[in-house]
């Protein structure tokens, strides 16, 4: 395995979908197919996504995603089958896999243009069936049709395999209230949003890290630019804009706003952190491994102290031979 196969591994990052099939290189595979080629090996995984969703469906779904992935198609299907939402159908013709998948999806993309959950999983038909380009092309379309969604952040992983699933996530070095952090998910939810209305940076910077989980990029940056605007003295959220703006096509833009931050907040830990998480998504691991060793050594026993050396015990040795 590759160092940067093995830090994406190590700190939890690998590129597995819910069926743990991996699906890299695909650029690099284009053009050197046989003109009938057979289907790759598996099953295109399902990437179904529900937030703070808790209902009944969501919940059925949920358990048969697991069920897919853990190769017991059948009763997964039985239970795609019995909704109708498009997560659902979308499900359903992935677990007929191969039998009318690509013209079921094919189907659905005629009739949702827009949705990159269907995008996202008609790159995963094609690509299994030796259709690189075309999977690239319908990949770049989920990116772009719905940006502010945790498809367009999945496909942005098959564009950019370079880099490690999933886009690195702001940690404020402060915690989340009591009040709101005991309440269930979408409860939670709700609280933040109500407080980032009205609230000073810090409550903007807490509601724009949930949603960065939640896979809405877009809503997150917003928040922290925000945030940002009240606060610009404020190194967290000087710092949230920057790794707000971590885009897997132009990743300089994000590096170019948190970088200077260095010398502006020379003391920050959130700098340093954060400078080493993107380093990291980047697998620039020695570099990454230099400003998290600076930031837990700005303070061993805070949050983000805590947090740099649960990542330096996960990629220590990596990258040093």
């Amino acid at each position: 395995m590759s160092s940067r196969g093995r830090v994406f591994a190590l700190v939890g990052l690998a590129a597995v979908v819910a069926s743990g099939v991996v699906v890299v290189g695909v650029l690099a595979t284009r053009g050197h197919v046989p003109a009938t080629p057979k289907p790759r090996a598996g099953r295109p995984p399902i990437s179904l996504y529900f937030g703070v969703r808790s209902d009944a469906e969501a919940q059925a779904l949920g358990r048969a995603q697991r069920l897919y992935a853990g190769k017991q198609v059948e009763p997964a299907a039985k239970t795609f089958a019995r909704y109708g939402s498009l997560e659902a159908q979308v499900a359903a013709a992935i677990a007929a896999w191969p039998d009318g998948t690509l013209t079921r999806l094919e189907q659905l993309a005629s009739d949702h243009p827009n949705s990159s959950l269907v995008a996202l999983h008609l790159g995963l038909a094609l690509y299994w069936l030796h259709r690189d380009s075309e999977a690239v092309a319908t990949w770049r379309a989920a990116a772009q049709h719905q940006p502010d969604t945790p498809y367009a952040v999945r496909a942005g992983d098959f564009l950019h395999p370079q880099f490690a699933p999933g886009l690195p996530r702001f940690v404020p070095s402060f915690r989340m209230p009591l009040r709101i952090r005991i309440l269930p998910a979408a409860q939670q939810l709700a609280a933040l949003r109500r407080a980032a209305r009205s609230g000073d940076a810090h409550a903007k910077i807490l509601y724009g890290s949930v949603l960065q989980e939640l896979g809405r990029p877009l809503s997150a940056e917003r928040q922290f630019a925000a945030a940002a605007r009240l606060a610009p003295n404020d190194p967290d959220a000087r710092a949230a804009v920057a790794v707000g703006l971590f885009d897997k096509a132009a990743p300089a833009r994000a590096f170019g706003r948190l970088g200077p931050l260095t010398r502006v907040f020379p003391d920050a830990q959130t700098v340093r952190f954060h400078l080493g998480v993107m380093l990291l998504w980047s697998a620039q691991v020695q570099a990454a491994r230099k400003q998290l060793t600076r930031a837990r050594d700005e303070g061993p026993n805070t949050l983000l102290g805590n947090e740099a050396k649960r990542y330096l015990a996960a990629i220590r040795g990596v990258g040093t031979r």
